[in-house]
């Protein structure tokens, strides 16, 4: 019963999986592109660096130093150094494709951010647009209402001619009580009798 059990659950595994394509290709070698990418920048740039170059020329010295030197029973790659120019064959043989690998990642990333940078100027040069015409909008709108230096002037004009009405009624005042004081005021003359009330 446990054993139906199983391969009912096996089953029900399999029709899980059938909306993926079986997998018919020999067993490969899996590896992290990612990873092996970091690896060889890593070490295309110690390659490339002043270190490299110093720990290389000592080797290489040392190495002929002792196949020139030595004993002949002790030398190990004498005269013309088949041995040293093998190894440095092999080291360049790998080295010239984790370089280019890493250069083709640098130019992989130098893409993606020219990319970036172009929709970002692209971003930029559609919002300048847009608060540009946002301020001609302003400056329309602002021609048609009144600035705070119109309004002052209009409040200072306005109150020059309330002070000029005002000296002019204080004028025409002193100049009826200087006639008052001098005699009797006459009654009006209207050419109605005195006596009758006006409609």
């Amino acid at each position: 019963m446990a054993e139906d059990r199983e391969a009912t659950r096996g089953q029900d595994a399999d029709f899980n999986t059938l909306n993926q394509p079986l997998d018919r290709s020999p067993t490969r070698l899996q590896y992290d592109p990612e990873r092996f990418g970091r690896l060889s920048e890593r070490v295309a740039r110690y390659i490339g660096s002043w270190s490299f170059i110093a720990w290389m020329t000592a080797v290489i010295l040392v190495w002929v130093l002792y196949n020139v030197f030595a004993p002949e029973e002790w030398k190990a790659d004498p005269y013309p150094f088949l041995f040293m120019v093998l190894l440095l064959s092999l080291q360049a043989s790998y080295a010239a494709p984790l370089i280019l690998l890493a250069q083709n990642r640098q130019s992989d990333r130098d893409r993606v951010q020219y990319t970036e940078d172009r929709d970002r100027a692209d971003r930029l040069l559609a919002d300048t647009e847009y608060l540009m015409r946002e301020i001609a909008a302003l400056r329309t709108a602002l021609g048609e209402v009144a600035t705070r230096d119109f309004v002052r002037s209009e409040l200072r004009d306005l109150l020059q001619d309330i002070e000029d009405d005002r000296d002019a009624g204080a004028d025409v005042g002193d100049s009826t009580e200087q006639s008052g004081s001098s005699g009797p005021r006459s009654p009006r003359r209207t050419g109605r009798p005195p006596g009758r009330n006006q409609p």
